[in-house]
């Protein structure tokens, strides 16, 4: 837990246009046909940057041993999700919602290029809680994650339209009925 410091930023914008395929969020545009679809009952998402720091990465690179690597890295997906989990909760009772999913950049069809204007919703995230981007939209610290949480009426994971079979980081099955609703 020593090596273990979450850091969230989120925002609470509404959604100025729709498409079939896009969205808008104040003035800034997003391509994915899966995310439109997620949002097109609802007015406002919840934009977010969310880290565990770089201690336990540190420290992990440290040791010599491939399996302390390993299990400190598994400890630290973990704690990112224990994190992401806590700031659906936090948001879920700040805003009186109820069933809230998420979806981030580079998921299903929402290229990982729009990071950066992910992150320009938010303003200065590098400051506000220690995350940057790279030139190829990766975030530093590694163990950080980013996306849109919103309302919605049943839940959803991006797993479920990911066919990749055998995934570790697997959250839900592949479901075949709901991948026809979004093609």
């Amino acid at each position: 837990m020593s090596l273990v410091h979450p850091r969230a930023l989120y925002t609470t914008p509404y959604i100025t246009s729709h498409g079939s395929d896009t969205l808008e969020i104040e003035g800034v545009k997003f391509t994915s046909r899966i995310l439109a679809k997620n949002v097109e009952k609802t007015e406002r998402v919840f934009p977010y940057v969310l880290t565990i720091g770089d201690a336990l990465e540190s420290r992990a690179s440290s040791y010599e041993m491939v399996a302390k690597q390993l299990i400190l890295n598994a400890m630290g997906d973990v704690a990112l999700g224990s994190s992401l989990n806590y700031l659906q909760r936090h948001i879920s009772q700040q805003y009186a919602l109820g069933t809230l999913s998420e979806m981030g950049p580079g998921q299903l069809d929402w290229p990982m290029s729009e990071q950066r204007q992910l992150f320009s919703i938010l303003g200065d995230v590098e400051t506000t809680v220690g995350v940057k981007l790279t030139q190829s939209m990766m975030m530093v610290p590694r163990k950080s994650i980013s996306g849109m949480i919103f309302p919605t009426e049943v839940t959803f994971t991006s797993c479920q339209l990911c066919q990749r079979k055998n995934c570790p980081s697997r959250k839900a099955s592949y479901d075949k009925g709901l991948n026809r609703k979004y093609t």
